[in-house]
């Protein structure tokens, strides 16, 4: 299944994708998509239902994050070998976890708002895995039984807050709108070998990252159980599990570092095979409400 959310920021309806594209409303069965709505039992249960028979939704509605009330929002730093080569930084010998704030996240193609006095903002296309299944020191070999279901994430990151401010990269994570999820929550069911997923992003309709899931340093299911190890992992917590190669910090030429960053009017389209396509629009930064 493709699970969605659609609708007005803080309104959002539970919907999803039927096998012809389309939307359907999904409220007259459920409240929303919420963590308990996430378990195998509860995924099967929504299975089950006759989509032809569930209301079409007209229009493009605007899409939010297909998960509401995300507890944790977990990232994954420097997962893929070439980005780390790219970033001038070693290959970990473990997994890098550090936290998005949840306060960030947003609809796939809601605008992103540069912060105040950014100079730095950078893309990342990402994989993002969702808990199904509270997981607390689970192996390897099980990990992949507490996953819901997969989403497109764009990891948006101030360089300069991250690695020239001092203490974690979290405060060049989290910052308001750096973490547009979706368009849908892909059930596990669908997505058989989550290591073998092409992803992409352009900016502004050029090419600028293109990879693929099966050259992480470390799989989903190494990472799954690798942070129960240090946090129990609740359904609706998602992770986000790193990019490839061709962030706008790390580009060059003649070899030499010429890095680009994001600016007002920029445009970012990025998308993983399966899962959808996301486009969102910098702004300059304004105070939210």
């Amino acid at each position: 299944m493709k699970l969605v959310r659609y609708g007005q920021v803080g309104k959002e309806k539970p919907g999803l994708i039927d096998a012809d594209g389309r939307l359907r409303d999904l409220s007259g069965v459920i409240k929303d998509v919420t963590p308990d709505q996430l378990s195998d039992k509860a995924l099967a249960k929504l299975a089950k239902i006759k989509t032809d028979k569930l209301p079409l939704v007209r229009g493009k509605p605007r899409m939010g994050s297909p998960v509401a009330h995300t507890g944790k929002f977990i990232a994954i730093g420097l997962n893929y070998a070439d980005h780390a080569a790219e970033s001038g930084m070693p290959i970990p010998k473990e997994p890098i976890v550090f936290m998005k704030t949840t306060s960030c996240i947003q609809g796939p193609n809601d605008d992103v708002m540069l912060p105040k006095g950014s100079k730095k903002t950078d893309w990342e296309v990402e994989l993002g895995v969702v808990i199904g299944t509270r997981a607390r020191y689970v192996s390897q070999k099980d990990a992949l039984g507490y996953v819901a279901g997969y989403c497109t994430i764009n990891d948006v990151s101030e360089r300069e807050y991250q690695l020239e401010r001092g203490g974690t990269w979290d405060k060049g994570k989290g910052c308001d709108t750096f973490g547009p999820i979706g368009p849908w929550l892909v059930t596990r069911d669908e997505v058989p070998n989550p290591q073998a997923l092409s992803m992409w992003l352009d900016l502004n309709g050029e090419r600028m990252q293109s990879g693929s899931t099966k050259t992480m340093i470390f799989g989903v299911a190494k990472l799954v159980s690798y942070v129960s190890q240090f946090m129990t992992l609740e359904p609706g917590d998602i992770i986000t599990t790193g990019t490839p190669p061709g962030v706008g910090m790390g580009i060059k030429k003649n070899g030499q570092p010429a890095p680009v960053y994001l600016k007002k009017g920029d445009v970012m389209t990025l998308g993983i095979e399966g899962l959808g396509a996301q486009t969102q629009k910098v702004i300059p930064f304004k105070l939210l409400p």
